[in-house]
């Protein structure tokens, strides 16, 4: 097991840094005060995890099709729907 875990290491520790990176797209998507940057940072964000659910989906395990890339779907669809009230 602890040879598993040196070998995991470093796919983990990018895997990390790249939900972190999605998580500060995301936030910036709330919380910037340009509603076009913070739509951009939104989208970016929602593409990411939409994308990142089909792979995982594809070499992971199916069930991420339904925890991730459904309701990024939802979320992009929302999104789209949101600029037709403004």
């Amino acid at each position: 097991i602890r040879e598993q875990a040196v070998a995991l290491a470093p796919a983990m520790l990018n895997q990390g840094f790249y939900n972190g990176f999605l998580a500060a797209a995301l936030a910036l998507g709330l919380l910037l005060a340009d509603p076009a940057l913070a739509k951009a940072f939104t989208l970016y964000g929602l593409l990411c995890v939409f994308a990142a659910g089909i792979v995982g989906a594809i070499t992971v395990q199916k069930r991420i099709l339904f925890v991730q890339t459904l309701p990024a779907t939802a979320a992009l669809i929302a999104l789209y729907l949101a600029q037709w009230r403004n």
